[in-house]
Parts: structure tokens; C-alpha cells; sequence
């Protein structure tokens, strides 16, 4: 079996070597990056099955980091910092981050979670319906090629905005619930909030909305979550 590649990403020589050293003996084969933009060059010309990203750094901090990889990648980000204060921690999800570990914390419960991390992004992967393209009016949604177009023009969604909008959409008129959202796509073993959830659908809104679409077709279903409606598609020429 194939090693599990990690890209540790910490300005701290010492944290790095750690974690190297560990992270070896546990089978992963470990790159390393001492700034953000470093990590920025790795991940693009990578192809690694979990990042571990620290928050202070003073190049770029973990959080623009983990904003500029969500732009093309969808990565599994555990953020490692010194910060225990929950809105920090908010903060890292709400941008794209898969969950969020406070030094000092033990190698066991590190290795155990970049496991379910890993292990949770094969989940959400066959979550999402590939098996046709999904057209709506106005908006083209390309599964296998991961791609959403307005009017034939491509717009620019993060990798678990595309996944989101292609789960709604592939289920047309079903309502789901913010927790079962979550489970399909973050994981049964998710700790973070359900709220991340609101704050994906908001960007996945505007961007649609920027991109002249005419309508929205993400629905609130006040009590439950979301579900996906458009317009029936007119067959006049």
C-alpha cells in the first residue's frame, strides 16, 4: 500500500523535526514547509493526502494559508496553533479548515485524527453525485469534471462549495438537514459547528448571484437546512 503524504507546515524548526521523526516512524512520508508561501509552491506541485498547518507564522499565517489552498484544492487542512480560544477555532473552519489541534497535544491523538481526516475525505468524495451532468436554467453543474458554469462561463467555487452544491443539486426538492449536510460531507466524526455549513452556502449564493444567475437555487427550508430548486427548464427555442 501506497504512503500517506503530509506536508508539515510550521515556521519552527524544532515543531517540524518532531513531527517529521514521528510522523515517520508511523509510515507517512513527510514534506516540510517553514513559511506559507512555501507551502503555497508544495501543495500546488504536490499531491498530498493531508497538510499540517500551523496557525503564526509570519510570512503569511495559517489562516491565509488555508484560504489560498481552498481556492484549487480540497486537501484535508488540520491546523495546529497555540490558540485555544473558540472563536479561533471557528475561524479556521468557517475558512476551510478540517479541524484544529492546540499545542501541545499528544502524537498519538495527532496521528489519530489526520487518520479520520483522510479517511473522511474518501467519504465525502463518493457523497457527491458524478454519474450524469445536472443542468438547470441558466447553470450547468459538470460532477466528474468538478466544474459549475453560469451562462457557459465558469465560476470559481472552493472544493467543498462544489461538493455542497453538487450533493443539493443531485438531490433536486429534498430538504437536508444541516447535520446530515455535515456527516455526508465533513464526516460522522466532524467536531466542529454546523454553522460552517450556513457560511458555505452564503458563498456559494453570492458567487452564483456575481456570476448572473437569475434566481437562487439554494432554498432555506426554515427548521430543516437547505435544499436545491431551480426553475423548470424551458424546451421553446
Amino acid at each position: 500500500m501506497a504512503q500517506l503524504r503530509v506536508l508539515v507546515v510550521d515556521d519552527e524548526w524544532n515543531m517540524r523535526n518532531l513531527l517529521r521523526i514521528y510522523l515517520m516512524k508511523e509510515g507517512f512520508q513527510v514534506s516540510e514547509a517553514s513559511t506559507g508561501r512555501e507551502a503555497l509552491k508544495l501543495i500546488g506541485s504536490g499531491n498530498f493526502d493531508i497538510v499540517l498547518l500551523d496557525v503564526m507564522m509570519p510570512d503569511m499565517d495559517g489562516w491565509q494559508v488555508c484560504e489560498a489552498v481552498r481556492a484549487q484544492d480540497s486537501v484535508p487542512i488540520l491546523m495546529l496553533t497555540a490558540r485555544s480560544e473558540t472563536k479561533d477555532k471557528v475561524r479556521g473552519l468557517e475558512i476551510g479548515a478540517d479541524d484544529y489541534l492546540t499545542k501541545p497535544f499528544e502524537p498519538e491523538e495527532l496521528v489519530a485524527r489526520m487518520h479520520s481526516l483522510i479517511r473522511r475525505a474518501s467519504l465525502a468524495q463518493q457523497a457527491v453525485p458524478r454519474e450524469r451532468v445536472l443542468e438547470f436554467p441558466g447553470l450547468v453543474i459538470r460532477p466528474d469534471a468538478r466544474e459549475a458554469s453560469v451562462m457557459d462561463t465558469g465560476v470559481e467555487l472552493t472544493p467543498k462549495e462544489f461538493d455542497l452544491l453538487a450533493v443539493l443539486a443531485g438531490n433536486l426538492q429534498r430538504a437536508f438537514s444541516r447535520d446530515e449536510l455535515v456527516e455526508r460531507l465533513w464526516g460522522m466524526d466532524f467536531e466542529g459547528e454546523t454553522r460552517v455549513v450556513d457560511t458555505h452556502i452564503k458563498n456559494i449564493r453570492e458567487k452564483l448571484q456575481k456570476a448572473g444567475l437569475g434566481y437562487n437555487p439554494v432554498q432555506t427550508v426554515w427548521g430543516v437546512g437547505y435544499k436545491f430548486q431551480a426553475p423548470v427548464k424551458s424546451n421553446e427555442k
